[in-house]
């Protein structure tokens, strides 16, 4: 089977304004709300590689880094960072701009993992992500350590 580069269906820069209803009582971006836009923007880099229904199997290592607050522009990336046979590794990276000062500050990092599905939901074959610079490279090795932890097969 036929891989295909990361450069494929990797997203950069999808952004969202952070809004008043976005807020809890603290004045700082609700952490369900931000999960509910990476979990969408991960299933569309999933889309875009298989070109199938992908479900989200899990998430692996949540971080919340640093509060964002409102007017904080959330700017998202997104890319596979390794294939196997049904599954597959999104990892997913959020950055805060403060639109005052264009400041930048880590908001959240997460290992989302999918499942790419039939007209019947059963899992199927995938094809291969290939990984072409040394930082994709890393990501793609560091993908199969985080897999192995997760199945106990350290």
């Amino acid at each position: 089977m036929e891989g295909k580069p990361v450069s494929a269906s990797f997203i950069i820069d999808q952004v969202v304004e952070v809004f008043p209803n976005d807020l809890n009582p603290h004045g700082t971006l609700f952490g369900g709300r931000v999960m509910q836009i990476v979990d969408t923007l991960a299933a569309i880099v999933a889309k875009r590689h298989t070109g199938k229904v992908c479900v989200t199997l899990g998430i692996d290592s949540v971080r919340f880094v640093n509060p964002a607050r409102r007017g904080d522009i959330l700017v998202c990336m997104a890319s596979v960072n390794r294939t196997w046979h049904t599954s597959m590794e999104v990892g997913v990276k959020v950055i805060a701009e403060d639109f005052r000062t264009l400041e930048h500050k880590d908001i959240l990092s997460a290992y989302f993992t999918f499942v790419a599905v039939d007209d019947d939901n059963k899992p199927i074959e995938i094809v291969p992500v290939i990984p072409e610079t040394p930082e994709q490279i890393r990501r793609f090795d560091e993908a199969d350590v985080r897999r192995k932890h997760r199945l106990g097969k350290n």
